[in-house]
């Protein structure tokens, strides 16, 4: 059960007061649904009140604070015009100025002959002093009230600064004191104050300087969602191993025919991983490991081995993709070492239908297919194993965690492996994947030449054109890909469409187009046509971006290169550099290039290595966005920037494990207060399976 003392920060925020029905529908879609929520909407920025001038001496486009008196109201004929108020002090006039404004409201807040206090910004206009809605109106006794620091937060249409501070500070004021979940020595190092001390501290900053990360009210607060993530995933990790595995132990036959049959020998890094998933396999223990490639890294081939060391033990193996394409191309892929084995291969995607799906469904149920390749089709209900032994998972970030059981739930206690090829920063691994062993699998398979990065500015768009029709000649396929589908008048990039139309009359009969929107059977006809050589320039957007494996391209061109992520253009670069010949990918840009903009394109012509570049990727866009979705995986974070709280991860790490080994159940003293933490951070299903103490 959640501690009692946490009851009133569980709430929904409509039971705020002056939040109502209306305004509650807002603060949830900002913050979230309960007052708690509100506790890590901190503030992005700050108005300074304390600056009190003369009416004469006050600066234009600043937040000012003055006293006045109010000298006579100027109504308008209608609401259409301005309704003004004439004020002044010994130094001059102000004229405060309200559209569609309530007289009556107005004629008691400001009531002539009266001294009063307005707030907001000044401004000169035609000579004229002026303050339009005053942010506040007050009577002097309350001046020493209105001259502070005021914080700002973000907003949503239709929700003002004053109703959501307001909710805020209410919420804050609901904060009770904690038992210290974080070890005390480790506060005392830090100079932390306690939770509730470092949560007011951070929604009342004084300076703009207070609103920096680094600050250590949310440094400290930063570390309580880290060390609640981390505890949540140390306690995810425990279960999980607590599940009886079954012991997975292959012959080795069916290895060593694929082995013979591969026209090279496996990269160190290969034959490491394939060791550490088959000792996993072989355990007690369930397996859950991370397999991490670069592009074109060889976790196809490694996925394979393992796939058969469960085919050799008697039971069936299934790898599931998240496209229709990718899975297409796993089977092209695994097909032929799979014959090379004797062992039989099934695809069950969306799209097979009526009687070849009733075919393959049969195959699984009976155990003739012992090799599965497929899409998330692979865990609908109709589909039944005979007995799953292993399942393996492609680009783990595409599915969330619920899909991942789901296919693992299809075996008994079915070991799971999962494959990603986005180069993970070590700080999202941390969060992201920290339930899982980790095999890295670094460099690249024999064979496998670097890529020739260039930038080129658009202007020199017509001499890219020639250079891709003299590949073309000597027999190269090429990719070029394009930011958007069709034109757009909110951003002036060329549309895939218009591309295609002008590549297509520079050369007739060679040109293919492809993107999301086309129908699948079409998009396969595209592709198969690339692939056969038939067309030999592919216009594309993203959805090339990961699988796609075309041993004769090699030339990609990337139009307006600056509107990508580096993660998407090391995707992009990926998908050429896999045969023999030199590869070259070359980045068009468009200028002036933001700084932001200019990194990313100047680190993909440095480097090749997916890790560094996933890094680089992380510091410039941030953990939100480095995986590509929400869905990711990666844990939204409300207090804790992985940017500039990195090393925080770490301790916070560290401290979830030296927790859990001293006090597994979370019954003594810290254990119940990290328990609390847990449920603060509603990591609340984790807490619950914790046998309750």
């Amino acid at each position: 059960m959640r501690p009692e003392v946490l009851f009133p920060l569980f709430k929904p925020v409509g039971a705020l007061k002056g939040i109502g029905p209306r305004l509650a529908k807002l603060v949830e879609t900002l913050a979230g649904p309960r007052v708690v929520n509100l506790l890590w909407h901190l503030p992005s920025g700050i108005i300074d009140r304390r600056y009190a001038p003369k009416i004469g001496e006050a600066e234009p486009g600043r937040i000012a604070t003055i006293t006045v008196r109010v000298d006579r109201h100027r109504k308008p004929p209608n609401r259409r015009i301005p309704y003004k108020v004439q004020c002044s002090d010994e130094t001059g006039t102000l004229t405060l100025v309200f559209f569609h404004a309530h007289a009556d409201y107005l004629a008691g807040a400001l009531p002539t002959g009266e001294m009063r206090v307005v707030s907001g910004r000044v401004d000169d206009y035609d000579g004229d002093i002026q303050m339009t809605h005053p942010d506040h109106i007050a009577e002097v006794a309350e001046l020493a009230r209105l001259q502070t620091v005021e914080p700002v937060y973000p907003l949503t249409e239709g929700l003002s600064l004053k109703v959501l501070s307001r909710a805020v500070r209410a919420a804050v004021a609901l904060a009770p004191p904690l038992e210290e979940w974080i070890d005390p020595t480790f506060v005392a190092r830090q100079g932390w104050k306690p939770w509730r001390d470092a949560l007011t501290e951070a929604h009342a900053p004084a300076t703009t300087e207070a609103l920096d990360p680094a600050t250590p009210a949310r440094c400290r607060l930063a570390y309580d969602e880290l060390l609640a993530n981390q505890v949540a995933l140390c306690l995810v990790r425990a279960s999980f191993r607590r599940l009886s595995g079954r012991r997975l132990q292959g012959d080795g036959a069916l290895r060593a025919k694929v082995l013979a049959a591969l026209p090279f020998q496996l990269t160190p890094a290969q034959q490491t991983a394939v060791s550490e998933i088959v000792a996993d396999m072989e355990s007690d223990s369930r397996m859950l490991r991370l397999l991490q490639g670069d592009v074109g890294s060889g976790k196809t081939v490694v996925a394979l081995l393992a796939m058969l060391n469960a085919v050799e033990s008697g039971t069936q193996a299934a790898l599931m993709a998240p496209t229709d394409v990718l899975a297409r191309q796993h089977m092209a892929t695994l097909e032929p070492l799979a014959a090379a084995a004797g062992v039989p291969i099934v695809l069950l995607t969306g799209r097979e239908k009526g009687k070849a799906r009733e075919i393959a469904l049969a195959r699984i149920a009976e155990g003739e297919a012992p090799l599965v390749v497929g899409t998330h089709a692979l865990f609908q209900e109709d589909v039944a194993f005979r007995d799953l032994g292993l399942a393996v998972i492609d680009e783990q970030h595409r599915f969330g965690v619920h899909q991942r059981l789901m296919l693992a739930a299809k075996g008994r206690a079915a070991d799971v492996l999962v494959m990603t090829a986005t180069p993970i920063p070590r700080t999202l691994m941390l969060t992201a994947y920290g339930d899982m062993d980790v095999s890295r699998l670094t460099g690249k398979p024999p064979g496998r030449r670097p890529v020739d990065t260039r930038l080129v500015p658009t202007e020199r768009t017509d001499e890219v054109i020639e250079a891709v029709g003299r590949s073309v000649k000597q027999g190269a396929g090429v990719y070029w890909v394009c930011p958007l589908i069709e034109e757009s008048e909110a951003l002036d990039v060329a549309a895939a469409e218009d591309r295609h139309r002008a590549l297509a009359q520079a050369f007739p009969g060679t040109v293919g187009l492809l993107h999301g929107r086309m129908k699948e059977a079409e998009r396969d006809r595209t592709m198969a046509a690339f692939e056969a050589g038939d067309i030999r320039i592919l216009v594309a957007t993203t959805v090339i971006e990961v699988g796609v494996d075309v041993a004769h391209a090699t030339v990609m061109v990337v139009e307006h290169a600056e509107r990508f992520g580096l993660a998407q253009l090391h995707q992009l670069r990926g998908r050429v550099g896999r045969g023999e010949k030199p590869s070259t990918c070359l980045l068009l840009y468009a200028k002036p290039l933001t700084p932001s903009a200019e990194s990313r394109l100047r680190i993909m012509r440095e480097t090749e290595d997916g890790f560094r570049i996933a890094e680089e990727d992380l510091r410039l866009r941030g953990a939100g966005e480095v995986l590509g979705t929400r869905q990711s995986g990666v844990p939204e974070f409300r207090l804790a920037d992985l940017s500039a709280h990195g090393e925080l991860l770490g301790a916070a790490r560290d401290d979830a494990l030296l927790v859990l080994q001293k006090d597994p159940e979370l019954r003594q003293p810290r254990g119940q207060a990290v328990r609390t933490l847990l449920y603060l951070f509603e990591r609340d299903a984790v807490a619950r399976n914790l046998r309750s103490g």
